[in-house]
């Protein structure tokens, strides 16, 4: 048994690898990254190179095995975890991609999505899949590829051209081409994978026209997928789960009822509901939850399309900040938005108002505005976006959550965090360890292999960093809200 778990995690902006020990301490990795080419070829377009993807992440993990100084022998296993529902269709044979992968983010595919709805499957697609139909899942971004690239769809059809989520490519890089796999997570995100059944489902494949011989196998999140060739040594990858469902693992939320919000370039809050896919009738999702074997557990899930992501707008696009850091800095340097709001819906609203149509807006201001007005209507619109999902989480199950769990980059943002508690009437935990994406993969790899006994071992090391509490100025925190709700009215159906 080796002495390491490798995590690569592969998310919207970055490629990164960390190595953990028996103990879940962070060996090597935690500031290790590789961001890689955003790619924006129309208004609302979003576009990754496969190859800038993988070798990233190839990249990243070699640095991070180098910099620990260990041998290759010394890691038992490695998991994966990955940017959810982002497309990648390659050829079998060659392995070169056939089109740019199409980003969770893009919305190209709207019309799609309004052909499928108009002919009634709106309702199969939820039943079936657990899912809204949207453009943000990989089904129609499956079907505008095969539409769009010459000669696709046959070749599909003969299983020359394979489809995956990005933990498939990966797999299959790292496999040498001998493994076409998937897990049940990354499958729940495609619409067209029956959630109940666990298979592909043929009604939503006819109606997208896509070819059953493209698709991957899909096995347990934890399970050995593939052996990895690393410095002529193979290593098993026993663990793989899309991001978000990795981190609910990774935050040990093992048990129904028990909930996690993590902040990356979007945000993604998401409750384990045990054996029982509850379907939600407030926009959210319902989804599998990482696991072992066929008998799996189901979670709801909201999503915030642009969280983080809005930090990197004003650094990156506006340019009133050098280092997305500073926004909590500046947001602490007034005592509110001086009534500004900045809805954040760059790519559309997600859960609970799935408008593919929304674009981003800023509200309220007045000759008095100042930068650090905008910084800090721009942090408070993340927590905003995840108040709306706690609250339509609460009013779907009937429940009142009293606490909630953090993880990823923003959670590191005490500004944010303490307002994410007022608004919310909710404690917030954050961890000691902030990076449970790959925590969770670690976990499924490591239990998968051995590595560690079960979860209850893994859940026995766990520990808090800092808890945030609410303050107890209800009116003032609703008044907020209220303004915040009528500023999103203000950025609905907008690009119809």
């Amino acid at each position: 048994m080796g002495k390491y778990i490798l995590s690569l995690d592969q998310g919207t902006t970055s490629s990164r690898a960390i190595l953990f020990d028996h103990e879940q301490k962070i060996c090597a990795g935690e500031a290790e990254q590789k961001e890689f080419r955003q790619i924006y070829p129309h208004e609302a377009w979003v576009e990754h190179d496969p190859i800038d993807l993988y070798t990233s992440q190839y990249s990243v993990m070699m640095d991070v095995i180098a910099k620990a100084k260990i041998d290759v022998r010394d890691i038992a296993a490695i998991g994966i975890t990955n940017q959810r529902e982002t497309t990648i269709l390659w050829d079998k044979k060659t392995g070169q991609p056939v089109y740019n992968a199409i980003v969770w983010q893009c919305r190209r595919t709207s019309s799609i999505v309004d052909t499928l709805k108009n002919s009634g499957l709106g309702g199969y697609i939820k039943k079936t899949t657990g899912l809204i139909p949207d453009a943000y899942f990989s089904g129609t971004k499956i079907k505008w590829i095969l539409d769009n690239v010459k000669g696709a769809r046959e070749r599909a059809k003969n299983g020359e051209i394979l489809f995956g989520t990005v933990d498939s490519w990966l797999i299959w890089k790292l496999s040498g081409g001998k493994a076409h796999v998937t897990d049940y997570t990354n499958a729940s995100r495609t619409m067209i994978f029956d959630i109940h059944k666990l298979d592909w489902d043929d009604k939503l494949l006819d109606a997208l026209d896509i070819p059953r011989a493209m698709l991957p196998e899909v096995k347990p999140s934890g399970s050995v997928f593939a052996a990895a060739g690393i410095g002529g040594i193979e290593i098993p990858i026993a663990g793989n789960a899309g991001d978000q469902q990795a981190a609910l693992f990774g935050q040990c939320c093992f048990d129904k009822g028990e909930a996690k919000c993590t902040y990356g370039t979007g945000c993604f809050l998401l409750m384990n509901t045990g054996s029982q896919a509850v379907e939600s009738g407030n926009g959210l999702l319902t989804t599998i939850a990482a696991g072992f074997d066929n008998n799996v557990q189901y979670a709801l899930e909201g999503s915030v399309f642009t969280g983080g992501a809005v930090i990197q707008w004003l650094r990156d696009e506006l340019r009133i900040i050098t280092d997305s850091a500073d926004s909590e800095y500046y947001a602490g340097k007034v005592e509110n938005t001086g009534g500004v709001y900045l809805v954040p819906a760059f790519t559309g609203l997600g859960a609970p108002y799935w408008d593919m149509y929304a674009r981003g807006c800023i509200i309220g201001i007045t000759r008095g505005t100042k930068r650090a007005h905008i910084i800090r209507a721009a942090e408070e619109s993340i927590a905003y976006q995840v108040m709306d999902l706690l609250r339509a989480m609460e009013n779907g199950l009937g429940i009142s959550m009293k606490e909630l769990k953090v993880d990823g980059g923003a959670s590191r943002d005490k500004f944010l965090m303490q307002f994410q508690s007022d608004i919310c009437r909710a404690s917030i935990a954050r961890p000691v360890i902030r990076e449970t994406t790959a925590l969770g993969a670690a976990f499924l790899a490591g239990i998968t292999t051995g590595f560690w006994k079960d979860k209850d071992e893994v859940k026995s090391r766990q520990a808090c960093d800092r808890i945030f509490t609410p303050c107890d100025n209800f009116a003032k925190c609703e008044k907020l809200i209220n303004d915040w709700h009528r500023a999103v009215e203000r950025s609905r159906n907008w690009s119809v």
